[in-house]
């Protein structure tokens, strides 16, 4: 009995393919084909933890499907391309060859699925995206924006490569690059600096000129009769608002006063300026702006601030004048004739803004200056003082909630930063066709959207606020400069999380997540095919990946 040989069948390999049978004849020697050890080989490697974060965040978001609600070769496109100008933004032309399976760099191409293509399908599917921008902000709108709801609005300036789009003309460059065409673009945003709909304009274009677009796009394209828009003082100016928003029934607007009109509200005696060593904000009331409120602030910082450049700039501005006024006096070829004098006066006396400061006396052979005390002694008397002018009725909102709201434009002015420099680069543009300028911009604004939320969900992990509500409330006063929470100092100072994990900025944890790579593998088995193979994350980038809400 003991000597008999018991046969079972395990299983029939008859009909196996040949590469699982010789996978099962490797598993028998120990997982050896050779003496090496050698099973497999990693035929490609590509950048991907960055990838699934952006993808994961955008598909989560429904951002695929706002933009169009079937897919289609031209919105993979489109969503590989706003994945691209989040994790590595470059031209068109670059981004195409990035996408390429013989070129590629990250995964984005294969996460889409997008097959092989050229810069033609990419122009193509930018044209497709213009098309039905109206639709997709009016549904962003529906999203993000109600009645009664306020809503930011802020112009900026980049500068053109080329001479050739009819959108690029000469005009106030906000990059302080001279010599460049500029176009100009608006953006709309809720109160939280969440990017709603953008529009391009020529770079002549003075801002309050597109305030106009601006209404009519609210209340017509996105059906708002009920809103406050938000705009800086040079936005909606005394003539924006009597034009366009004051016979707008269900329309109000937050802004402020400019320097001359807060001057003359203080010579009229309307703003006490002794008043406010006391007082940092106060509400007063004035016959030039009927129905409106007026709320004044005072913040002692900027006005420290403002004292200390001014002084500096004058005593710059002193310094190129006395140069002047040596080369008259000079035994060598002195400096003579009135207008030879004046030109040279010219050149510097504004170089540093403060010219109108200077009392400048000029003849044929002498050059005097000297500052004008009393009228330096008025402008200083301002430093610190702001004016914020609104329509909404104190019942709906109080004077300090105008102020808080006022300052929010902030968050438009970052989202300006994150487009225009390092995140994603929207300047300089170099596309001919005003279409394709108009789409570039879009896109580069839908990259940001994605962005905003990635920043807002990874705010544990990154150098930002996560706490902003707490800040405000430890500040005494909604005109003191905003503070960081404790939390984010205990982040700044020890470069850790509250779990020890490392801060990061978005760039470098972008940088962090794209260790985790695809690897396409290869069993050294005759005839079998490839498998791919996703790097396992470290806690850190887990952790990122949890908070975003997605899986690598």
């Amino acid at each position: 009995m003991g000597k008999r040989v018991v046969k079972k069948t395990l299983a029939n390999i008859t009909n196996w393919p040949d590469h699982v049978v010789e996978g099962l004849r490797v598993l028998l020697k120990r997982g050896a084909l050779d003496d090496s050890g050698q099973g497999f080989r990693i035929t490609r490697s590509l950048p991907h933890g960055h990838v699934a974060a952006v993808l994961g965040t955008l598909r989560r978001l429904g951002l695929d499907r706002l933009i169009a609600s079937r897919p289609s070769p031209q919105r993979r496109c489109i969503v590989a391309m706003i994945c691209a100008r989040v994790i590595d933004p470059r031209s068109e032309l670059a981004t195409v060859r990035g996408l390429r399976s013989e070129t590629l760099s990250t995964s984005p191409a294969r996460e889409c699925a997008l097959g092989e293509l050229d810069e033609d399908d990419l122009y193509n599917a930018m044209d497709w995206l213009l098309h039905r921008q109206n639709a997709i902000e009016k549904k962003l709108a529906s999203r993000h924006l109600q009645q009664g709801t306020l809503v930011l609005y802020d112009l900026t300036s980049t500068w053109y490569e080329g001479t050739t789009c009819p959108l690029a003309r000469r005009g106030h460059s906000r990059d302080q690059k001279r010599g460049k065409l500029q176009i100009e673009f608006g953006l709309l945003c809720d109160m939280d600096g969440r990017p709603v709909a953008v529009e391009v304009f020529e770079g002549n274009t003075g801002d309050p000129t597109t305030v106009a677009a601006q209404v009519h796009k609210i209340r017509e394209r996105f059906g708002l009769e009920r809103v406050v828009i938000v705009g800086d003082r040079g936005m909606l100016t005394n003539a924006r608002i009597n034009e366009d928003l004051k016979e707008a029934e269900g329309l109000e607007w937050i802004t402020a006063l400019r320097g001359p009109a807060i001057r003359k509200l203080v010579e009229q005696g309307t703003i006490e300026v002794s008043l406010f060593d006391e007082m940092k904000l106060a509400e007063i009331s004035s016959p030039d702006y009927p129905g409106e409120r007026l709320i004044v602030c005072r913040n002692p910082y900027p006005a420290q601030d403002r004292a200390r450049t001014r002084e500096e700039l004058l005593q710059a501005t002193e310094k190129q004048l006395e140069r002047i006024a040596q080369a008259t006096h000079r035994k060598n070829r002195p400096l003579r004739g009135k207008k030879e004098i004046a030109l040279r006066a010219g050149k510097v006396v504004n170089k540093y803004k403060v010219g109108k400061h200077f009392k400048i006396i000029i003849t044929d052979d002498s050059f005097r200056y000297e500052r004008k005390e009393a009228q330096i002694r008025n402008e200083a008397a301002l430093d610190g003082f702001y004016v914020v002018r609104t329509s909404v009725p104190a019942r709906i909102i109080n004077s300090e909630q105008v102020v808080s709201t006022y300052k929010q434009l902030s968050v438009v002015e970052r989202a300006f930063r994150c487009l225009k420099t390092v995140d994603l680069k929207v300047r300089p543009i170099y596309h001919r066709q005003e279409k394709r300028v108009r789409a570039h911009i879009f896109l580069c604004v839908l990259a940001y959207y994605v962005e905003w939320e990635m920043r807002r969900c990874l705010a544990p992990v990154l150098f930002d606020d996560e706490d902003r509500d707490i800040a405000r409330q430890q500040r005494e006063s909604v005109v003191d400069p905003a503070q960081r929470s404790p939390k984010a100092e205990r982040k700044a100072a020890s470069k850790r999380t509250e779990d020890g994990m490392p801060v990061h900025s978005f760039q470098t944890l972008l940088q962090d997540l794209a260790t985790i790579t695809w690897n396409q593998i290869q069993p050294a088995i005759p005839h079998s095919p490839p498998f791919s193979k996703i790097t396992t994350p470290t806690p850190t980038q887990q952790k990122a990946f949890d908070l975003l809400q997605t899986t690598p």
